[in-house]
């Protein structure tokens, strides 16, 4: 049996007609129960994939009350109360002093569905403003700065990994941008050591669509809460990475599993990097 079929599987055996507090009010009809197990299935094959259960028994999960970080923590408790995630989930949102930022939602809302949760304040939205230029986009510095603070939370709950709501369509974007403008070829990993080397940050929604977790937190009527900061400026990069996948998506469906696959099927010796394949010593065997 193969992975994929043994993933199906282990989530036919575990527990059904399980309806914990966070999925009590969810919808009840085929499409969604369709939906809800492909994207257990495929957030499990991402744990398997890049073995992210090794040595882990606490994990903090960023919240930023957007879809996707609401739908990796339902997700990721589906799991656990099926049995198949064997570690403690702390979820965390980093208030960061946004005017008019609804302090009281996700708080009240985790409360609701019993989730252990850290509500933590610092005001990187000043420092942000203060610090970029009018006009240019506020992501690169707000993401360092947000991280930063999670990684610290993540010590002190002590927890082994940062996890992130990040999906297939971000990493496919970020991949576009690093090519386009960077000059690389890069994107994000769906397993990362931070650079002091305590913390793992990982990403199990990497196979999953970014479509499918927009439907899934409407149907699942999360409080989502808008961002105010970097979601207000218009023309930046990743939106166009964003409308040239989904135009190619449009005229090729398919086309975005596709290179998603492309990134886990490298060929260095087809590309050319000197660093990555020793071409200096490629040398045409003697002919007899």
């Amino acid at each position: 049996m193969g992975v994929n079929a043994e993933i199906a599987d282990e989530l036919e055996q575990s527990t059904e007609g399980l309806a914990p507090a966070l999925f009590r009010n969810a919808p009840d009809s085929v499409s969604f129960n369709k939906m809800r197990k492909r994207l257990l299935r495929q957030v499990r094959q991402a744990l398997a994939d890049f073995d992210m259960l090794k040595g882990q028994k606490r994990w903090l999960v960023g919240l930023s009350g957007g879809k996707d970080s609401y739908s990796l923590l339902a997700i990721l408790l589906d799991l656990q109360w099926r049995g198949l995630l064997p570690v403690e989930l702390v979820a965390c949102n980093l208030d960061q002093g946004q005017p008019n930022f609804p302090k009281h939602v996700l708080p009240d809302y985790l409360a609701a569905i019993g989730v252990r949760h850290r509500i933590e304040y610092r005001d990187t939205y000043s420092v942000v403003k203060e610090k970029v230029p009018q006009g240019a986009t506020y992501c690169s510095l707000c993401s360092r700065l947000r991280r930063g603070n999670l990684y610290r939370v993540a010590r002190e709950e002590g927890c082994d990994a940062l996890v992130l709501g990040h999906h297939r369509d971000d990493i496919l974007e970020t991949f576009f941008m690093n090519f386009f403008h960077g000059g690389r070829l890069a994107a994000m990993p769906a397993k990362l050591l931070n650079d002091e080397g305590d913390v793992m940050v990982l990403r199990p929604l990497a196979y999953c669509a970014e479509d499918d977790l927009s439907k899934f937190a409407a149907a699942m009527q999360f409080p989502i809460i808008p961002c105010d900061l970097c979601g207000s400026q218009d023309g930046l990069e990743r939106n166009a990475m964003k409308a040239m996948l989904a135009g190619i998506e449009q005229r090729m469906p398919g086309r975005k599993d596709t290179m998603l696959r492309a990134l886990s099927h490298v060929n260095p010796s087809h590309l050319l990097d000197t660093g990555l394949f020793d071409f200096s010593n490629l040398m045409a065997a003697e002919r007899k």
